[in-house]
């Protein structure tokens, strides 16, 4: 369990940062096949970029209104683009390529950025893992960021070790009960189902916990 005021909060240049990395680490594939399957997802790695791409638009817009939702998804159209595909409100132009694709999730990851620097910390908004704020969706938007990163990273055949500090602050805010391996990277993958851990069970289902925590959130 996390000991709250001990924790360092995620920041808006936390996410800023984590799509910034995330952007520098697959643009090394623009040449690499994007039909790739993502990782161990069921989604290529163009739909995973995509997805991503929606992630971060979604969590920006959530926090977006006067009165945000406090019950369902502020209502934009979220649709798949073939049977079993990613549900996404975001849809990069193909003809664009992979540049154009990471130029999407560039631009998604700024307006989430923006919006948890500018939010109030007492802004409240819906997600399905619970009622967040500011610093929840810009926490979960990193937690999105550096997994799927991984995930088109396996794909691309490309190399991908986000800091540890980050993966910390993440796992501070997000999760309940981690281990304290040093390995805070591989606590988050762990964590998420994507890799093991020694002495401790692969979960086969997890979730993260947005609820704010009693501290609030810093925003710079």
């Amino acid at each position: 369990m996390v000991d709250e005021p001990s924790r360092t909060p995620v920041t808006a240049a936390d996410v800023e940062h984590a799509v910034r990395l995330s952007v520098t680490a697959l643009r090394a594939g623009l040449a690499a096949d994007w039909s790739a399957p993502a990782g161990t997802l069921e989604w290529d790695c163009w739909e995973t970029v995509e997805h991503l791409s929606d992630d971060l638009f979604a969590y920006a817009v959530q926090i977006g209104p006067a009165q945000p939702p406090l019950d369902g998804e502020v209502p934009y159209l979220w649709e798949a683009r073939r049977p079993g595909g990613p549900r996404n409100a975001v849809h990069a132009d193909r003809a664009a390529g992979p540049a154009g694709l990471l130029q999407t999730l560039e631009a998604s990851g700024a307006l989430l950025t923006a919006m948890v620097r500018t939010a109030s910390p007492e802004v409240r908004a819906y997600h399905g893992f619970g009622v967040s704020d500011p610093e929840g969706f810009g926490a979960m938007g990193i937690v999105e960021t550096l997994l799927h990163t991984h995930d088109v990273a396996e794909g691309l055949g490309l190399a991908w070790t986000p800091p540890a500090g980050l993966c910390d602050r993440v796992l501070a805010r997000l999760f309940r009960d981690v281990p304290e391996d040093p390995d805070r990277w591989r606590v988050l993958l762990w964590a998420t189902g994507r890799a093991d851990l020694a002495g401790r069970t692969r979960p086969d289902k997890w979730r993260w916990y947005g609820e704010p925590l009693s501290s609030g959130a810093a925003t710079p």
